[in-house]
């Protein structure tokens, strides 16, 4: 099936502009990578879906997981104070859910992230949890679009869904993403837009499956070192796989020259599983953080934080788990910058540093070296300015 390929600018992820110059028919899936195909790899081979880094767990303990969210709309100041947000297991009912009925008012409440996206929510009755982060997709504003409504709606059905589900057992991070893209396509409150999405699911037995679609993506560290990195999925340079609602209008005007606008589908997400141990640290984060901030520099930002803190404690035999990590998650005042929790430390901590960098004209984060790679002729140079928002997760043993 041919794609219509859009233009796409080194300041725009997808420009969805319909003109006679611009409109070219076809797309190569082989030829072009993001610069996140050179993250560095966790034994990872990207054509296969689903991919086990470690054997199975057989252990009968019982995780826990704690969750902290940090956020930053584009053009907006960070407030580590405000800008945060901390999931307790104990709450009723997933933040930031979705009510079509009440679309005005939910868009007044929203997080100050623009038009990126995250959920957290408990999976049925279980201690599972289900979490990740959506990016929309900001070209659409040059067709009266804002993609957050998308975004958002999209997330806040995902964790409706999570939350409800009776088979919890069952549920699986494709099917959740699946079924939070059909809602928002049957939500006439929402015409048009589009996002990327990485979603996650972790269990009591301490395994974790993810569903990642488009640019975003997560990382697992464990003690001092990057134990897996995700592998971003693109269409060609800055065109990431994306979730869309395409209204009639731009299906007749792309059909008129021939084509149709990418629309891609929760089947396509790349699924890969893992087992967790105590004390790793997940970071599902939009590309707001990868374009500017490298896996290594992330690794340096928590490691740097959990030593500090005594969650990681150096010995003789090398970096090992502090007994009170699940204390640390609990506690709130760990840090004398404020009250945090260790988890929303860290996820301040690397909002703030992707922040710095997508301000700083001077340093070449990793989306400058690969426009200068692609496209020299326009010397690119500095951060790259965008939506920030990262979830942090804790994973906790009770033994």
């Amino acid at each position: 099936m041919e794609l219509l390929r859009v233009h796409v600018s080194a300041h725009s992820r997808l420009r969805l502009q319909y003109n006679l110059q611009q409109i070219r028919v076809g797309i190569s899936f082989s030829s072009q990578r993001s610069y996140k195909d050179l993250r560095p790899k966790a034994q990872c081979i990207s054509s296969y879906r689903n991919f086990q880094t470690s054997a199975p767990c057989l252990s009968t303990s019982h995780f826990t997981y704690s969750i902290s969210a940090a956020f930053s709309g584009k053009g907006h100041r960070f407030n580590r104070d405000t800008n945060v947000y901390n999931f307790h297991p104990s709450t009723q009912f997933p933040p930031h859910s979705r009510d079509p009925s009440n679309a005005k008012a939910q868009k007044k409440q929203r997080p100050d992230s623009g038009q990126d996206a995250y959920f957290i929510s408990k999976v049925g009755g279980s201690e599972a949890v289900a979490f990740g982060v959506a990016d929309g997709v900001g070209g659409w504003v040059d067709s009266g679009i804002d993609s957050a409504d998308f975004a958002h709606g999209f997330c806040g059905y995902m964790a409706d869904s999570a939350y409800s589900v009776e088979e919890r057992g069952k549920l699986k991070a494709k099917d959740l993403m699946m079924m939070g893209y059909e809602k928002i396509v049957a939500d006439q409150t929402v015409t048009g837009g589009g996002s990327t999405a990485c979603i996650g699911i972790a269990r009591e037995d301490g395994s974790l499956e993810v569903a990642n679609l488009g640019d975003s993506g997560f990382v697992q560290l464990r003690l001092n070192a990057l134990h897996y990195s995700s592998n971003p999925q693109t269409h060609a340079f800055n065109t990431p796989y994306q979730l869309s609602i395409i209204p009639p209008r731009i299906l007749a005007q792309a059909a008129a020259f021939g084509g149709a606008p990418l629309r891609d589908l929760p089947k396509d997400a790349s699924v890969t599983n893992h087992q967790l141990r105590h004390g790793d640290v997940l970071v599902f984060a939009t590309d707001g953080v990868w374009d500017n901030v490298s896996s290594q520099e992330i690794l340096k930002t928590v490691s740097r934080h959990m030593t500090a803190s005594k969650g990681w404690k150096a010995s003789e035999s090398g970096m090992v788990m502090s007994k009170k990590l699940g204390a640390l998650t609990q506690q709130e005042d760990i840090s004398k910058q404020g009250s945090y929790t260790l988890q929303s430390l860290l996820a301040t901590a690397i909002v703030s540093e992707a922040k710095a960098a997508s301000l700083n004209t001077k340093r070449d984060g990793p989306f400058a070296k690969e426009v200068q790679k692609h496209y020299p002729e326009e010397n690119y140079h500095g951060g790259k300015v965008d939506d920030i928002c990262v979830l942090v997760v804790i994973a906790v043993k009770n033994r």
